[in-house]
């Protein structure tokens, strides 16, 4: 009776002792691989994946977040795939550059549901987000933001709308209008412009603007924003920093608490949150891009 009673409880300690031992032993990669020459640029998060979009070929990668690992899950069109937005319903919405167009994607299939060319001429369709039944992009090259407003049930239109910009915001040589996101309150949305480093509202309705009371700051070379409350985080590409703001519930101004930097970081420019980390891709702006150059995606504490 004693050995058998023995028996069980060196039975128990095992089977608690291997079931912490997995636990322990995970630790979620502070940095990982992306494909050689891949050229990420976007970044978006969806539980416990992230996908990456190549500048390069329009291909959609996705990493799982715990182990660091992953592979293409969308073949691109051969031309870029920049901001990326995911939604509640398993889809990828995809902005993409200099072909002036963009891309709704399932991410379960890879298949691309629809395209939208939302410019013709010069373009840089840039940032997207997605905004109660809208989602919005950005045009570096052209004053002007578009709109796909979403049916019931989030059903995709036929047609893209198109915002113009008017008011403080001028558009000048270089990025202009680049990271979008929503204002604290929701009314408005937040653009940030690379090439003067100021930070604009927007009136979603009327494509009005407003510059962001910043205390003098600028955010310079700023390209990815994300939103947290109201704390905006804005990726200064290549700068190597991540400004911080805290901002007034309506978005109207905002104060520079301070700026993250790390040596991993290689010109990031976009950002993306999972719990305590924020996640970006290097671009490697400064470095020739080559069939073999190497990528990566580094985690920083918030």
């Amino acid at each position: 009776m004693r050995s058998a009673i023995l028996k069980t409880a060196l039975s128990a300690i095992v089977v608690v002792l291997l079931a912490g031992a997995p636990a322990q032993a995970i630790t979620k990669p502070d940095t990982f691989p992306l494909p050689n020459g891949f050229q990420p640029e976007g970044i978006a998060i969806g539980g416990p994946y992230a996908y990456f979009g190549s500048r390069a070929t329009g291909d959609i990668y996705r990493a799982d977040l715990r182990t660091g690992k992953g592979a293409v899950i969308s073949k691109g069109p051969g031309t870029q795939s920049l901001g990326l937005k995911t939604d509640g319903r398993g889809r990828l919405f995809v902005a993409g550059g200099n072909a002036g167009n963009a891309r709704v994607i399932d991410l379960r299939t890879g298949a691309v549901l629809k395209s939208y060319q939302l410019a013709t001429g010069t373009s840089f369709v840039n940032d997207v987000i997605l905004v109660g039944r809208a989602a919005y992009f950005t045009d570096s090259a052209n004053p002007v933001l578009y709109k796909l407003e979403l049916g019931r049930g989030g059903a995709l239109p036929d047609a893209a709308v198109s915002i113009p910009l008017s008011g403080a915001i001028q558009y000048t040589t270089g990025n202009n209008a680049n990271g979008i996101a929503p204002s604290p309150d929701g009314r408005s949305l937040l653009i940030v412009q690379s090439n003067t480093g100021k930070l604009f509202e927007v009136n979603p309705s009327s494509g009005v603007t407003t510059e962001v009371g910043l205390g003098g700051e600028l955010l310079t070379n700023g390209d990815g924003l994300l939103l947290s409350g109201r704390t905006l985080y804005a990726v200064q590409n290549r700068l190597n920093t991540i400004a911080v703001l805290a901002l007034a519930r309506d978005g109207a101004s905002g104060t520079v608490t301070r700026r993250i930097t790390d040596p991993r970081f290689d010109v990031p420019t976009t950002v993306a949150a999972r719990g305590h980390r924020l996640y970006l891709p290097n671009a490697r702006f400064t470095t020739p891009p080559t069939p073999d150059t190497t990528y990566d995606v580094v985690a920083v504490k918030r």
